[in-house]
């Protein structure tokens, strides 16, 4: 086996364009909605528009009641996965991804241990299960107030977190669905795909042990780096929010290639991963707050610049992004029949070159997406300026 001081070299451009292809950027594919949820791994979902915006930029003739209609058929669902967040799988991804990110939502746990004294872990489970499946979906705030009846002296937000992190819970229609609105309500991913879906999940638990188990993240692995390789230990691990999953890459690694990025990384990637030339051209794309371009890497410099680092956020609130080239560009936002798109660096040449594709892409956007009924049809427009005034 060759040393890893011989691994090839890959720049940053060259992961960027890999990294865009593998998320469906660098053209819109035509591939049906459910299909790219599962390439990608599902989608954040922290609110309930992202989802749909992500996919308008990755497929070609995307429209929102394509993933609504996946949404009220139960074909897909919103649940807490990766890095504790909500995020929209397909069924079976929903199934066989929780499982894998269950050890790091019960280290969740341990971080609220103080408002858990005298609780019974397993046995909080076993209640929570009970109450939200004996009856209608519930809130959180009255499975909190049921598990408060066992154990009235715990922290109420604790008891909330417990139940959580140990139940594979669902937000069930109509939350999420496109046009329509709901307030979060919940039950068992389990109970909320019925039996025959459960089952078929049970099966693909109990053929596990030891070679099973490994199997399955093995798995998981050679697709998070369809979706987002090529990629580090590193990398995966922040995706997930899980740590130790070396082992599974050294298991794989006869399977892959390896190279090494700019500053001596290991990055390991599918043999016939679509890797496109640096110059390739990448159009703009309108991204929504929280796309998992951006979250899915430790090492994010391949779609974020030093200089664009941190422009995307302030304190804990996430801006709706543009890409400009393949890189984090600027921010946008739609309000009253106006997209509004900020440039980081308006006066720079490429800027200026790329303004007429940044309207012709936000027209289509808005020709798509945004529907609001206070603006007749055809007068949204795009402008160039402060997203904040």
């Amino acid at each position: 086996m060759a040393s890893r001081t011989t691994h090839p070299v890959i720049g940053t451009r060259s992961l960027n364009r890999a990294t865009l292809a593998r998320q469906l950027l660098l053209g819109r594919a035509g591939m049906s909605a459910r299909d790219a949820v599962g390439h990608l791994l599902g989608l954040q979902a922290q609110n309930v528009k992202p989802p749909y915006y992500q996919l308008h930029a990755r497929l070609a003739g995307f429209r929102p009641a394509e993933l609504a209609g996946l949404m009220e058929s139960r074909e897909v669902v919103r649940m807490v996965t990766m890095r504790s967040t909500i995020h929209t799988h397909t069924a079976h991804d929903a199934l066989t991804l929780r499982p894998l990110v269950q050890p790091a939502r019960d280290r969740e746990v341990g971080h609220f241990r103080k408002g858990l004294v005298g609780v019974d872990l397993e046995r909080l489970t076993e209640r929570a299960r009970a109450f939200v499946e004996a009856g209608p979906p519930r809130t959180m705030g009255e499975i909190r107030e049921e598990l408060l009846t066992q154990w009235p002296g715990a922290d109420p937000q604790s008891l909330a977190v417990a139940a959580r992190c140990r139940l594979p819970l669902v937000q069930v229609t109509p939350r999420g669905v496109w046009g329509r609105s709901g307030q979060v309500r919940l039950t068992t991913l389990e109970n909320w795909l019925g039996s025959g879906r459960a089952a078929d999940a049970a099966a693909y638990a109990a053929a596990d042990g030891p070679a099973g188990a490994a199997a399955a993240v093995d798995d998981v692995v050679l697709r998070y780096l369809g979706a987002f390789g090529p990629a580090s230990v590193k990398d995966m691990q922040a995706w997930a929010g899980l740590t130790r999953l070396r082992e599974a890459f050294e298991r794989l690694r006869p399977r892959l290639v390896v190279f090494r990025d700019e500053n001596g990384a290991e990055l390991f990637d599918l043999p016939d991963a679509p890797r496109p030339d640096p110059d390739v051209p990448a159009p703009p794309r309108f991204l929504p707050e929280f796309d998992n371009l951006l979250l899915s890497h430790a090492d994010r410099t391949r779609v974020i610049t030093p200089e664009a680092k941190g422009r995307n956020w302030a304190g804990n609130q996430a801006y709706r992004t543009l890409l400009l080239d393949g890189f984090l560009a600027g921010l946008w936002k739609a309000d009253a029949g106006v997209l509004t798109v900020e440039l980081f660096a308006p006066a720079s040449k490429a800027a200026k070159q790329a303004k007429e594709e940044i309207v012709a892409e936000g027209e289509l956007l808005l020709a798509a997406m945004e529907e609001d009924p206070k603006t007749p049809s055809g007068r949204w427009s795009v402008r160039f300026g402060s997203i904040h005034g």
